[in-house]
């Protein structure tokens, strides 16, 4: 089982790529099922139900979030009638759900949890529960009913990302993180068939500061001054991971990272 999971799309410029090369990267790579984090990709924050649409338009299964899924009310309703995950380690009284249990065309059932980091992320979004006391509880529900477990965590630390992968190793197929914007290169698969990255990076203008205009996010770093929230437009990249999965076993046989440009 050969599943992609690609990285933040940031703004029309990361919708625009995701749109233009993930065809063909399903086709190079064999790809059986899609994950993308739609975290930002409405003007950098949040997701825009037209933007969903717009994205939910190209060949992807599932949208994961993270702490900007708050930011635009449209995007509520369709928690109950799209594939679009919010943070699943948040008041379970808010809209939406934090996993999801797809069968792809093959007839496999990927389970895919969006996660929500706690360190660093206080003022970042609705607070988040304890991530790893809440997937202790939910593996209990989603382990007997899932072939492969996919988490996505949205968190700022690399260490409270390594210390969960460790916690979760072996209980899930992969924990995957997002947020930061920028790929890492410690992909590995842990001794018990967990696949890890810390960060899987951005999609969308990489000629930038983590996809905001360098000459917005430089003036802050000089004078503290904060001007309008700008989405740069250049450099634009495709960041993901490709992990091959047993079906039989749930474990993680290889990961990857993959970077494209048009």
């Amino acid at each position: 089982m050969r599943i992609l999971v690609v990285g933040d799309i940031f703004g029309r410029p990361g919708r625009q790529i995701f749109h233009d090369l993930l065809p063909g990267l399903i086709h190079q790579h064999r790809v059986d099922f899609v994950i993308a984090n739609g975290e930002n990709a409405s003007g950098g924050r949040g997701i825009t139900s037209k933007n969903a649409d717009e994205i939910l338009q190209s060949p992807v299964n599932v949208l994961t979030t993270g702490n900007h899924i708050w930011e635009h009310d449209s995007i509520k309703p369709y928690f109950e009638t799209h594939p679009i995950l919010r943070p699943h380690n948040v008041d379970s009284a808010l809209p939406g759900k934090g996993w999801g249990v797809f069968t792809s065309s093959s007839g496999c059932r990927v389970c895919v949890v969006s996660l929500q980091g706690c360190v660093f992320m206080d003022d970042k979004g609705m607070k988040a529960m304890n991530p790893f006391q809440s997937m202790d509880t939910l593996l209990k529900e989603i382990s007997p009913i899932s072939d492969i477990i996919i988490v996505d965590f949205h968190a700022e630390a690399t260490s409270e990302k390594r210390a969960l992968a460790w916690h979760l190793d072996g209980r899930v197929s992969a924990l995957l993180g997002t947020h930061t914007h920028v790929q890492t290169a410690d992909e590995e698969i842990l001794p018990n068939g967990t696949a890890y990255i810390s960060d899987i990076g951005m999609t969308g203008p990489h000629a930038s500061v983590i996809g905001l205009a360098k000459e917005v996010a430089i003036l802050k770093f000089l004078t503290g001054e904060k001007k309008k929230f700008k989405v740069a437009e250049e450099g634009l990249a495709l960041n993901a991971v490709l992990c091959e999965f047993s079906i039989q076993t749930g474990k993680a046989l290889s990961i990857e990272r993959v970077r494209a440009t048009n």
